[in-house]
């Protein structure tokens, strides 16, 4: 497994995927850098070094050094993504041995390049993990706008694409726009992704986190970034707020739009919307295991139209109502499960609409909803099921 985020920072195919390939009978090795994500920091405990080997869990992991960095700057994130490309392809030429097959994972474009040229050294097929499709996620995102530079990318994702033996997607919109940029069809999976099954369905009590103040707590948990489009939420928490509507909008992770949403919710004197800090995934659980309902969203682009944000595997898996306020498969998977409802994106009058309807259903009518959300996960997107679909596609190539 080559891929720039892993354990302990929040990826749900990191440790987790891991562990179920090996307990299908699989060896696996994971080549990945020291822990940053998402705040751009070197986590507690570790320090970045020329090389360092971890065993978690029976699981050989090789950190080699990057440049720790998950802000604004275009050029910081850059160095980012190039100096891990660099130095996990270094490691994975003089440390990996016996490999069968690379999995890659996608996100950043450099982590496929590096298995790329990994594979053709080492003369196996790679399989490559696509979940967000650049360079169209960086125009959508603002990371970067210059024409230019964007067609370069783009040149390097087809390269990827040829090379790799198989391309994984998590929706059936990304297979779509792969196929019709050129990619045979018969190259392109569609997995969905799972969630944290154990670290959310066993997490530590969150007594007292939530707001305890007699309103319904809807819950927005994950990256708090641009692409999130944050001030919608703020202005929908005003609007919610003006209607007298017993709600909190209640905020858990991080990012590089907290500060500004938090600023925009003082300016509005808004009180009704909570902050809570990033905290690890075995504790998020709980959290969101005493939240009412549970929101996702982003802003209005065609790009968002294809994805699936993988806080929705884990707001269904927890068994809570949601509000997507995502356009496309996102929300046509909220309507094939019944498991809550679809706004607009970009609208925080819609977002707002939606809120007051989920405050205005009773408390078993909210159980149900949940729990249809669950059953629908475990049938079709749940950690055994994508693990199955992807130990079959390992299997065909190698």
């Amino acid at each position: 497994m080559l891929t720039q985020w892993f354990d302990p920072e929040p990826t749900f195919k990191g440790l987790l995927f891991a562990k179920a390939l090996r307990d299908k009978g699989h060896q696996v090795e994971v080549v990945t850098g020291f822990p940053n994500y998402p705040g751009g920091n070197v986590y507690d405990g570790y320090k970045i070094s020329i090389y360092q080997k971890d065993i978690v869990d029976g699981i050989v992991i090789h950190r080699c050094p990057l440049y720790p960095s998950h802000d604004s700057s275009a050029l910081k994130r850059i160095l980012n993504y190039i100096t891990f490309a660099l130095s996990s392809l270094f490691v994975g030429m003089v440390k990996a041995r016996n490999i069968d097959v690379i999995y890659s994972y996608h996100p950043p474009l450099t982590t496929a390049l590096s298995a790329m040229v990994l594979g053709f050294f080492k003369r196996v097929p790679f399989v490559v993990d696509i979940q967000d499709l650049w360079p169209d996620t960086l125009a959508a995102t603002g990371m970067l706008s210059n024409k230019k530079v964007l067609t370069v990318v783009s040149k390097f994702c087809q390269l990827v694409y040829r090379q790799a033996s198989k391309i994984v997607v998590l929706s059936p919109g990304f297979k779509s726009n792969l196929v019709q940029s050129g990619v045979p069809k018969s190259k392109v999976d569609v997995i969905y992704n799972w969630c944290d099954e154990l670290a959310l369905l066993n997490a530590e009590p969150s007594n007292g986190l939530l707001p305890n103040n007699g309103n319904l707590n809807v819950l927005f948990a994950g990256n708090l970034g641009l692409a999130q489009d944050l001030p919608c939420i703020v202005t929908a928490a005003e609007l919610i707020q003006k209607r007298n509507v017993n709600v909190n909008i209640v905020f858990l992770g991080d990012g590089v739009a907290k500060s500004s949403a938090q600023t925009l919710a003082e300016q509005k004197k808004l009180l009704n919307v909570t902050f809570l800090p990033r905290m690890p995934m075995y504790k998020v659980g709980g959290v969101l295991s005493q939240a009412d309902g549970l929101l996702v969203n982003l802003r209005d682009d065609e790009l968002f139209r294809i994805t699936i944000p993988s806080r929705t595997q884990a707001n269904l898996c927890i068994g809570k109502p949601i509000i997507m306020g995502v356009a496309g498969d996102a929300a046509d998977l909220i309507h094939k499960a019944r498991a809550g409802f679809v706004c607009n994106p970009n609208d925080p009058i819609s977002l707002a609409d939606n809120i007051e309807q989920l405050a205005s259903m009773s408390a078993q009518e909210r159980f149900v909803m949940g729990e249809r959300g669950k059953e629908y996960y475990d049938k079709h997107l749940s950690l055994n099921i994508g693990v199955e679909k992807f130990i079959r596609i390992f299997k065909e190539v190698s």
